[in-house]
């Protein structure tokens, strides 16, 4: 059986961040995670994404945003079952809690922090009658490596944050590239819409709302799409169809916890430390829900940092944590490294 002090289920941006902020605290970490990898999304989905809300990184890929986690996190050692789904939990007498994965793999921990993200999920799919035979042969629900649609024809359909950024970012990539919503309207950041615009009477970017794709065709591969603007029946040659209609989430067996659940997300308390209805189990980053909450990976960031704060305290009750800021205290790894600030910043600091 693995033993840690904290067990964080899912290895999301917001999982990995909790490692370090547990490691601060001198907490031990371990990780479980249905996919392969740690990173979640940024790694499964769009490693080559750029992130444009993450603070001092103007700009950054979220694969890249992964390895600078997994460098960061690395002196505290966290431990990692990856390939495997969280199951069941059992709370035992004592107040410590057993996961156990569907391949049988059991973990005890004083502390359970969720940090699922979406939880599973697939992408949601268009009604076009068709379209599985030509998946993964030009029509792709999930963008992993740009690279693919370099000097080719693109056709992207959807008005959210992902068609918008993948528009932008594919402009200098692809020969054309061209953006299908139903609206004319989008539902994205107002930045992205600006750039999109901006493209677009640049002649990078052809966009055609409202309207949407309503055929895909192609001998084995897509060839093309129909799209349908008012009465207007458009052809248009294209190599890829890329619909980004966002993603079904679904909470898994988790959902089956006793946690209390609302519109597929897991309720918390956020006017302290972000536990669930059961005491020391918490949820932080996309898989949780409280009023006024906002899905961004920074928003997670911070709900680690409190509920690590908050499983000290459940840990060790009877201790009191004086929290020191990282530029004085510095940083000491449990493998012994440490990282110090320079003794002129320490002094000016103090």
């Amino acid at each position: 059986m693995i033993t840690t002090d904290i067990l964080i289920i899912g290895a999301g941006p917001t999982g990995l961040f909790a490692v370090f902020e547990a490691g601060l605290l001198k907490l031990k970490c371990h990780l479980i995670d249905a996919l392969p990898q740690p990173g979640g999304q940024c790694s499964e989905i769009y490693p080559k994404k750029p992130i444009y809300d993450i603070p001092a990184f103007p700009e950054v890929l979220a694969g890249d945003l992964v390895d600078n986690l997994m460098k960061q996190i690395a002196p505290f050692q966290p431990g990692f079952t990856l390939g495997e789904r969280a199951e069941t939990i059992e709370k035992l007498d004592d107040g410590q809690f057993i996961v156990t994965t569907n391949k049988g793999t059991k973990h005890k921990a004083p502390v359970v922090a969720i940090a699922g993200g979406l939880g599973s999920f697939e992408p949601r799919k268009p009604p076009i009658e068709g379209i599985a035979a030509f998946e993964d042969r030009g029509v792709e629900y999930i963008i992993r490596d740009p690279e693919v649609y370099k000097n080719k024809e693109v056709v992207i359909a959807g008005g959210g944050d992902s068609a918008l950024d993948w528009s932008i970012f594919l402009a200098d990539i692809a020969r054309s590239v061209t953006l299908v919503h139903r609206r004319n309207e989008f539902r994205g950041a107002l930045d992205s819409v600006e750039k999109v615009q901006e493209l677009k009477n640049q002649g990078k970017i052809r966009l055609i709302t409202p309207a949407e794709v309503t055929g895909v065709h192609g001998e084995g591969k897509v060839t093309g799409v129909t799209i349908k603007k008012g009465e207007e029946h458009i052809e248009l040659v294209t190599d890829h169809f890329i619909p980004l209609f966002g993603l079904a989430p679904k909470l898994g067996p988790i959902a089956d916890w006793g946690l209390e659940i609302e519109k597929n997300a897991i309720k918390v308390d956020n006017s302290l430390d972000y536990q669930t209805n059961i005491p020391g189990i918490y949820a932080i980053g996309d898989v949780n829900t409280y009023p006024g909450k906002l899905k961004l990976i920074l928003c997670g960031f911070h709900e680690a940092t409190l509920m690590c704060q908050s499983a000290y305290q459940r840990i060790f009750p009877d201790k009191r944590y004086v929290m020191k800021y990282t530029t004085v205290g510095g940083v000491t790894g449990f493998d012994g490294s440490k990282k110090q600030a320079p003794k002129a910043v320490v002094k000016a600091i103090e």
